[in-house]
């Protein structure tokens, strides 16, 4: 049987000279692209998909114009025998895999196929024998679609040089690339700079240090009582600080004027001090001078932390620096330290301050935004507590949770499970002035929960409804005029900390929450239910 234009023992001689040996997969793999390409209309545009990189994409390559140079051949190695033709357009086409059942007629290419022979025990010429007369009658055709985002071509990204091995990669990969960053496969790490401290820096006995500049700071520790900088950077040493730089262990200090050249290094002081200027945007102040090489950021009012998360892995990316803070999106208090930065050894290399520097050039790392106090509507739905069969609880824990982040509540209502009553009700508060409506229950699957269609009726846009959060995944977001909505659902009643909690505070600092902000938010969305509830101070919502 032929494989394309090619009889079986001339694509044997192709496939021996293209992939080293004829390699039953190969050969076997002929036989897959030709009959998925006999399927595709004539004159279509295809690309393929392999899912296995072993043998078969080189059949794919040599009986089609697709391969992984071109990018028309994908391989997503699933660990299955098959591939796929597609029209490069519309996703639709066919896969080709082995059907095992088939096999049974072919028992050496059952024995290679599924492992059931070691290698030296297989029979080669039989097996050849075998894949030449079963042909595609081993197959299974299947007509598939593909999603929409795997037909979607990735676009190139932008080209950025890396500064530390000077060779050009994908800026996607970050503030260097990947093979700096540690992927590299080889020994030696081409460009990165391994030297931790200048080797022109001398330490002097340190009852020669009287009267000289210390270099840096020195910390004392004692056990359960303190720690912290003995002798400060910049201080001049005097006899009784090298009594004290003895008790703690010290022989020999480092002290200014010890001849580095500046054009190489930085003092950990001015890398810190450069750092922070970059990395402090609006709402955020620090100290200084650093405090052993290290300076603290700090809210200037109570406000929402926003963090650039690509920015900050891109910074601690760069060898010797390093920042850490708070998680993003949680409440800050004014005053209160939330992250810090510094440069690990005493001098940093040039090279890298300068590589740490330019991932600060895009704007502030690190913002605090203030809480828009907002004049509140909230809306209790309800049959059952609009009758009053049962006794509102739902208002209290609202009224207490706004107040606490100095809100006002203008206008409480209470109305049944009906949708108009909840569309008038909404359209009222909003000619009382109330800019954000929070509405209670009735935002489940039930038939008479009317909550989420009330709300549609009142002119309700940009609606998010579900949220990967425990407890609070029925959370509705959305837009009624210039009002912001918030839909709280039941759990609100018997949890003490919901979804509520963590989106309130954003839709106060005005973020537009999307649903892949949303969607973020999976991670750390599980509410431990503890006993003793500690919110903030605890993983939830992280």
């Amino acid at each position: 049987m032929n494989i394309g234009t090619y009889t079986f023992e001339e694509f044997k001689e192709i496939a021996r000279s293209f992939h080293g040996y004829p390699a039953p997969g190969l050969l076997i793999g002929g036989f897959m692209v030709e009959a998925v390409k006999r399927k595709m209309p004539e004159g279509t545009l295809f690309e393929a998909i392999v899912e296995t990189k072993k043998c078969l994409p080189d059949a794919v390559q040599l009986l089609t114009l697709c391969s992984t140079g071109n990018g028309w051949m994908r391989v997503m190695n699933l660990g299955k025998y098959a591939v796929s033709l597609y029209d490069k357009h519309t996703g639709e086409g066919w896969r080709a895999s082995i059907a095992v059942e088939k096999l049974k007629k072919f028992p050496e290419i059952e024995a290679w196929f599924l492992k059931l022979k070691a290698k030296q025990e297989q029979d080669t010429e039989k097996l050849f024998d075998e894949i030449k007369q079963a042909g595609d009658g081993i197959l299974m055709l299947a007509p598939i679609v593909l999603k929409e985002q795997v037909v979607r071509k990735k676009h190139m990204t932008g080209i950025k040089v890396c500064p530390l091995c000077q060779e050009a990669y994908p800026s996607l990969d970050g503030a260097i690339c990947r093979s700096c960053q540690g992927e590299n496969p080889y020994l030696a790490e081409a460009g990165l700079c391994n030297a931790e401290f200048p080797g022109e820096l001398k330490a002097v006995p340190v009852e020669q240090s009287v009267g000289r500049r210390a270099l840096h700071d020195m910390t004392r520790i004692v056990k359960g009582e303190s720690k912290g900088p003995a002798v400060h950077f910049g201080q001049v040493i005097n006899a009784g600080d090298v009594c004290r730089l003895q008790q703690m262990g010290r022989s020999s200090i480092y002290i200014e004027g010890s001849g580095v050249n500046t054009e190489k290094w930085m003092h950990e002081n001015d890398a810190a001090l450069a750092f922070a200027e970059k990395m402090a945007g609006a709402g955020v102040y620090y100290k200084t001078p650093p405090q052993e090489g290290k300076i603290d950021f700090y809210a200037k009012e109570d406000g929402l932390l926003q963090i650039d998360g690509e920015m900050l892995h891109d910074f601690n990316l760069v060898p010797n620096v390093m920042c850490a803070t708070r998680q993003n999106n949680i409440l800050v208090e004014k005053d209160k330290a939330f992250a810090a930065c510094r440069a690990i050894p005493l001098y940093l290399a040039r090279e890298h301050f300068e590589l740490a520097i330019a991932c600060l050039n895009q704007g502030a790392l690190l913002q605090v935004l203030p809480l828009k106090p907002a004049r509140v509507g909230i809306l209790v739905t309800g049959t059952e507590v609009y009758l009053g069969l049962i006794e509102d609880k739902f208002q209290p824990i609202i009224k207490s949770k706004v107040e606490k982040l100095n809100c006002e509540v203008v206008c409480s209502k209470i109305v049944n499970d009906d949708a108009d009553a909840i569309s008038k009700a909404v359209k009222q508060m909003t000619r009382e002035g109330a800019d954000l409506i929070i509405t209670t229950a009735g935002l489940s699957v039930d038939p008479d929960d009317q909550t989420r269609n009330g709300l549609n009726r009142a002119g309700l846009v940009d609606a998010l409804y579900g949220a990967p959060i425990l407890p609070g995944a029925m959370m509705l977001l959305g837009r009624i005029q210039n009002a912001k909505v918030i839909g709280v659902p039941a759990c609100a009643l018997f949890f003490k900390v919901t979804s509520l909690d963590l989106l309130l505070p954003r839709v106060l600092a005005g973020q537009e929450i999307t649903r892949q902000d949303l969607a973020a938010m999976a991670e750390g969305g599980f509410c431990l239910n503890c006993n003793a509830c500690t919110f903030p101070k605890c993983p939830f919502g992280k």
